[in-house]
């Protein structure tokens, strides 16, 4: 085996492990805090550049979806050169595209390890312990500390709170299905269960209107991916049924939901602030920019120079943006048309990857399918929770199944 890159007194193997436990960590502190997820990050870094070796530097090379993140995130560095913002605008638009540099070395990592069922599994319990945080104080009223600013929301917001659950709503879904398939109908109804109130808490608690444009995709995706013709109708008409029943329940989803409706229709680009007619106008002022630097965009961290620039004098047109809210017109304003291919290239190279047999497999489709839907309401790779989810969980699942695939024809092989 080639030599990996070793500094005097660091042991591979010892490295390795570390790189395990650290990835896990960094999977667990995803949906509740920032900082713990930079310094985990950092660490992991640390701990993973010891273990690297040409072979494993081979991989990423033969792998669009191992190195078009890293293409994407240098990208990001060159763009630097031409933007024609002050310096801390240049490096703030950069951090947006760093993280992506850590899908190949997740993906290098995991292609070998034996452990990335742990990382899956520690971001699934932590978000379960997250989700007994958000529901518990609504039946236990003293416990309502938790929720130290918005109702049902104990970390982050509702986004993030909402794109983390939905992860996993899917993902228990599957493994009860599964469960369900081996006669294990006591687990299959404990994991249908938690599906369930994952799902409650997404359209009745925190009402994530992200995660519940998201949601029929999803199920969709659930029955493409699980079942023919037959169970496709099936879920389809259950996906029906279920979302006309939230709907006639919950007044607070159909006033959010009318409320995008009405402020989509009022917009104009003097009128008064709204989420509905923000993104609008932020769409509307991000297709002018990038159509005034189609190839290769402002540079790296121009978004808000840009709108200051394009600010008009009232309303919704004099805001200031440094996000346009979705994920395309985020790159292309920096990086133009080169930038936003790239950006799909990755996601293509994602999307056939995970479309194969496993849980692991199911967990990096669902983080793929949701976010590349999530990204048309918002910068979801740019977001820092919902990025460094993306980067994780896929990195992770990414190299499982690249090594899943090459152990297959060697099990095949004759003896």
């Amino acid at each position: 085996m080639a030599r990996a890159v070793m500094l005097p007194g660091l042991d591979r193997e010892q490295c390795a492990k570390a790189a395990d436990g650290l990835a896990v960590l960094l999977a667990v502190s995803l949906p509740w805090s920032t900082t713990a997820t930079g310094i985990f990050a950092a660490l992991y870094l640390i701990a993973v550049v010891p273990t690297l070796d040409a072979e494993r530097l081979a991989a990423v090379k033969a792998s669009p979806a191992a190195w078009l993140p890293f293409a994407l995130a240098v990208f990001g560095l060159v763009g630097v050169l031409w933007a024609d913002v002050p310096l801390a605008e240049r490096m703030d638009g950069l951090k947006s595209f760093a993280k992506l540099a850590f899908i190949p070395l997740l993906f290098m990592h995991f292609s070998t390890s034996r452990r990335p069922h742990w990382v899956l599994t520690g971001f699934f319990v932590s978000c379960t312990v997250l989700l007994a945080a958000s529901l518990l104080p609504t039946v236990v009223p003293w416990l309502r500390w938790m929720w130290p600013t918005y109702y049902g929301i104990p970390v982050k917001n509702h986004i993030s709170q909402g794109i983390a659950f939905l992860v996993c709503l899917f993902v228990a879904l599957h493994l009860g299905l599964l469960a369900a398939r081996a006669g294990e109908w006591l687990k299959a109804c404990a994991l249908a269960a938690l599906a369930a109130l994952f799902a409650i808490d997404i359209v009745y608690v925190i009402v994530s209107r992200t995660a519940i444009a998201v949601m029929p995709v999803m199920v969709i995706a659930f029955a493409l991916f699980h079942f023919r013709w037959k169970g496709i109708v099936a879920v389809a008409l259950l996906g029906v049924v279920a979302g006309a029943a939230v709907w006639t329940s919950s007044p607070l989803l159909r006033a959010r939901v009318g409320a995008v409706v009405t402020n989509a229709q009022q917009y104009q680009p003097s009128a008064d602030s709204t989420s509905a007619g923000e993104r609008l106008e932020f769409w509307r002022k991000s297709l002018t920019m990038i159509a005034d630097a189609p190839l290769l965009g402002h540079g790296t961290g121009s978004i808000k120079g840009q709108f200051r620039v394009a600010a008009g004098p009232s309303g919704l047109s004099s805001l200031v943006a440094a996000n346009p809210h979705n994920q395309t017109l985020a790159v292309g304003i920096q990086l133009g048309l080169v930038g936003i291919a790239v950006l799909w290239a990755m996601w293509i190279a994602h999307l056939p990857l995970f479309w194969t047999n496993g849980t692991i497999a199911w967990f990096g489709l669902v983080v793929v399918v949701e976010t590349i839907v999530g990204s048309l309401f918002n910068s979801m790779l740019f977001d820092f929770t919902e990025g460094w989810i993306y980067v994780v969980l896929v990195g992770v699942a990414a190299g499982a199944v690249a090594r899943d695939a090459q152990a297959e024809p060697a099990r095949e092989a004759p003896s």
